[in-house]
């Protein structure tokens, strides 16, 4: 609920001089107390002893009724000129209202946006059928830093004096791949988003999967440059893998990268007030291993993703670290 910063009473002191005036305090002293006139305190005395507490909460200030309502066959016009994707101005132009009351129409009837006029697509979820079939690979820049910064202190004038004088620390790149049917994921810190960085991080991941027994098959990637170079492509051809570039401005295709990295930001690089982008920088490998060995996944009903692999007993116990 939303309280005026001036209000005098809310719900609960409502109901603290409701309970005093049915405890035979007069409602002159009770509103005397609370800051009122005697006129609301006795208002909401009568609106208690009606409907109990419930009475005391607030409501919206809309009429029950409207003194002259807008005739339904103008509505009906307006949701038919509205779908045939006329703007609010142009509809008001042909119905003869004002642009207010056409706003008003849109929003109640859930048109205002265009938007709204093309149905929702329904969400088509996937998954690989074993281990290796595909990566999904993508990149996240994250500032560097040397003190904890604006989201912790709330303080962004000493971060924007620097960036000012072009003395800011500059980025880094978190390369990060998952496995589209274990969910168990690998990111790298890297220099740069450029191609080199692209297939040395590739090369990196391949290692990481190789060592717990996954044959990697394909790689999804978006449109970036550096999966777009000639350098990434020959080292796909050159490892026989199958590189699979996402549909343009669609990052729901490469949706399970896209949602751990947003993991990553909230347990890992945000969680808590690191001194310095290097002890950032030190936590990327534990929490990795935490999310791959100890966090209950919701996607592969609530197991943890090292779970999906079928390791033996030996190789958990060799392989957990």
């Amino acid at each position: 609920m939303n309280i005026h910063k001036n209000a005098r009473l809310t719900p609960r002191g409502r109901e603290r001089i409701v309970r005093q005036i049915d405890g035979g305090q007069t409602p002159e002293a009770a509103a005397r107390a609370a800051g009122v006139c005697p006129r609301t305190a006795r208002k909401w005395f009568d609106r208690y002893r009606r409907e109990g507490l419930p009475g005391l909460q607030d409501r919206s200030s809309r009429p029950h009724r409207l003194y002259r309502p807008t005739p339904q066959p103008i509505v009906e016009a307006v949701e038919r000129l509205r779908r045939q994707r006329f703007t609010g101005k142009q509809i008001a132009a042909e119905v003869g209202v004002s642009p207010a009351t056409v706003s008003r129409i849109l929003k109640r009837l859930g048109l205002n946006r265009i938007a709204a006029l093309e149905p929702a697509l329904p969400i088509q979820r996937y998954e690989r059928a074993r281990p290796g079939e595909m990566i999904h690979i993508d990149i996240k820049k994250l500032g560097r830093f040397s003190r904890i910064g604006h989201r912790i202190t709330g303080d962004r004038t000493r971060q924007s004096n620097q960036r000012s004088r072009g003395k800011g620390p500059g980025l880094e790149f978190v390369h990060v791949a998952i496995d589209d049917h274990s969910r168990v994921a690998f990111a790298k810190i890297m220099a740069s988003e450029k191609k080199h960085c692209a297939t040395a991080f590739l090369r990196a991941a391949l290692a990481y999967y190789e060592s717990l027994g996954i044959k990697v098959e394909r790689v999804m990637t978006d449109n970036g440059a550096c999966y777009k170079s000639i350098a990434f492509r020959r080292l796909c051809k050159r490892l026989g893998l199958k590189h699979v570039r996402t549909k343009p401005y669609t990052p729901k295709t490469n949706g399970k990268a896209e949602r751990f990295i947003q993991t990553g930001l909230r347990e890992w690089a945000y969680a808590r007030a690191y001194k310095t982008s290097r002890d950032r920088r030190i936590e990327l490998p534990r929490w990795l291993h935490r999310y791959n060995w100890h966090r209950p996944h919701v996607g592969i009903g609530d197991n943890v993703p090292i779970s999906r692999l079928g390791l033996s007993e030996d190789n958990l116990l060799r392989l957990h670290t």
